[in-house]
């Protein structure tokens, strides 16, 4: 039944693009300034609280207790496993963003900025660091570790109803199947905004080192070659198919950024990831709660409500894929390697790639703020041409977005899958046939109804709902983390207890006249247990 609803709205929006696509454009845009007029703060607090609830649990002595059983092991390898979370989580749009953010913001600041000038190069820095930091991977985070909780602890079948299903009100239980079809409908256009912004920098690649032309046509047909790609990768399987592509992608991206690191300003870069960390830290909360309620400004909505929205859209793919492969990690372990390790590696690559742009374009005088104008797909492309062998690093960086793209496919058709059919872990094979094609089409609607805007429209309108439902998911797992620490606690209190216990019945025993018992040291190790279960 879900399967059926949830693809027949998406079907119902994807036809609608490709019938009408500037009415499609016009609905979207408009409920796009009335959302983030009207809740764009609800989107600021609710994505505060998630970093604010990660940090709590990695912390505390919550953090201890096992996703699983007491002897359960992960599955996956710590390289194998943080390629996977990190090319399912963002790949596409830390190569799409790594120089066009810092540059668009050095053109548009927020309010209050002068453009153009080295304040709005720090700025462009810091809010670069915000947007990809540790934000978005607490929304991942915490949404997959309640995923991971019920699915693995409580034995429930990994799916957003299976958290929301525990909440002690009988309305959060009724409404739990209507809490999976938005889930699937706000993964669905949050991995089509992906993709689409994949398609157009692909296509840039291809213009910069082919001559290819940049064309929503050629867009179109990215979109549907790799398509069959991700859907052929998605039936292999998660260990063959995700994994080592995710791995040898994650390799190729640190090689890309080596090398620019090598060749580019080093000395700068190392500068400005030290520099913008610290002003980041230090006003984490300011950024973290910044509205303009007394500017005609929409960068807030245009930036920060738009990256909460594609987050909070993302989640349920993102976390119930790092659910999957997260098996036996401590909840400690699991946000250290979701949140801090990921938005470390995030700062690292907007530090080389956004401060060598800045660095070009202050210094060298290299075309960058205008080449944003122009195309943001293409900025990181010009960058390349002023640096050494740049027709290889177009090329590189071309394969690089192909390949996550091929992997942000491959991971989404099988959680859609997942989530579609009632939480079967292995769906058949043309439900993901399905989900590749119904999410190629939203991305394919979207960019002929009005390109990168649209995709970001549908995110935030379709986020809105889901957001809801992720409070309830953040209320039912603190209340069953505290309930499993609590019986944790106890077992382990009373297995001291028996401990003490034993220990003053051998040390009265060894103490009675005539030494005729044994001393505890000496009497077998068998026996010793059998007097303490």
């Amino acid at each position: 039944m879900q399967l059926i609803v949830s693809a027949g709205v998406i079907a119902a929006i994807v036809l609608w693009g490709l019938i009408s696509p500037a009415t499609l454009g016009s609905v979207f845009n408009r409920a796009l300034a009335d959302i983030s007029h009207n809740f764009g703060w609800l989107y600021l607090w609710l994505v505060l609280l998630l970093v604010v609830l990660a940090v709590f649990l990695a912390v505390t002595r919550y953090g201890n207790l096992k996703l699983g059983d007491h002897d359960d092991e992960p599955e996956f390898s710590l390289p194998a496993w943080f390629s996977m979370l990190f090319a399912a989580g963002m790949g596409i749009g830390l190569v799409f963003y790594g120089v066009a953010e810092p540059i668009s913001h050095y053109v548009t600041p927020p309010p209050g900025v002068e453009p153009l000038t080295a304040e709005a190069a720090r700025t462009s820095m810091r809010y670069a660091f915000f947007h990809w930091g540790l934000h978005p991977w607490a929304v991942y985070g915490v949404v997959g570790l309640a995923i991971a909780f019920f699915s693995f602890r409580r034995k429930t079948t990994p799916l957003i109803s299976s958290v929301t299903e525990s909440l002690p009100w009988a309305i959060a239980r009724k409404l739990s199947p209507a809490f999976n079809v938005l889930a699937i409908v706000a993964t669905a256009f949050g991995v089509a905004a992906s993709l689409g912004v994949g398609a157009t920098q692909i296509n840039g690649g291809l213009h910069a080192a082919f001559g290819v032309t940049v064309s929503a046509t050629n867009q179109a047909i990215i979109i549907v070659v790799t398509t069959v790609l991700f859907i052929t990768s998605a039936v292999t399987g998660v260990e063959r198919g995700v994994k080592y592509l995710s791995m040898g992608n994650l390799l190729v991206a640190a090689l890309l950024a080596l090398f620019v690191l090598v060749v580019g300003p080093t000395v700068a870069i190392v500068d400005t990831l030290t520099n913008t960390l610290g002003s980041y830290l230090s006003q984490l909360v300011q950024m973290s709660l910044r509205t303009t309620p007394f500017r005609d400004n929409t960068w807030v909505a245009d930036w920060t409500v738009f990256y909460w929205a594609w987050w909070l859209a993302w989640s349920p793919f993102v976390g119930l894929f790092i659910a999957r492969v997260s098996k036996g990690r401590t909840i400690r372990e699991f946000i250290m390697g979701v949140v801090l390790a990921p938005s470390l590696v995030g700062f690292v690559w907007f530090s080389i790639f956004g401060g060598t742009a800045l660095n070009l374009e202050i210094f060298r005088d290299v075309p960058l703020a205008e080449a944003v104008k122009e195309n943001v797909a293409t900025t990181m492309f010009v960058m390349f041409n002023a640096l050494p062998a740049s027709t290889l690093l177009s090329i590189v960086a071309t394969v690089l977005v192909f390949v996550f793209f091929v992997t942000s496919g491959d991971s989404a058709t099988l959680v859609l899958g997942t989530m579609s059919t009632g939480g079967d872990p292995n769906p058949k094979a043309k439900v993901k046939i399905i989900w590749g094609v119904l999410v190629s089409g939203i991305a394919m609607s979207l960019l002929l109804a009005g390109g990168i805007n649209a995709l970001q429209a549908a995110t935030i309108v379709f986020a809105l709902p889901f957001s809801l439902v992720l409070i309830l998911m953040c209320i039912a797992l603190v209340i069953a983390i505290r309930q499993d620490w609590r019986e944790e606690d106890a077992q382990e209190r009373k297995l001291h207890r028996r401990l003490r216990e034993w220990v003053s019945k051998e040390e009265a025993v060894g103490q009675g006249a005539g030494g005729g018992q044994a001393p505890s040291s000496a009497r077998p190790a068998q026996a010793r247990r059998d007097d303490i279960g």
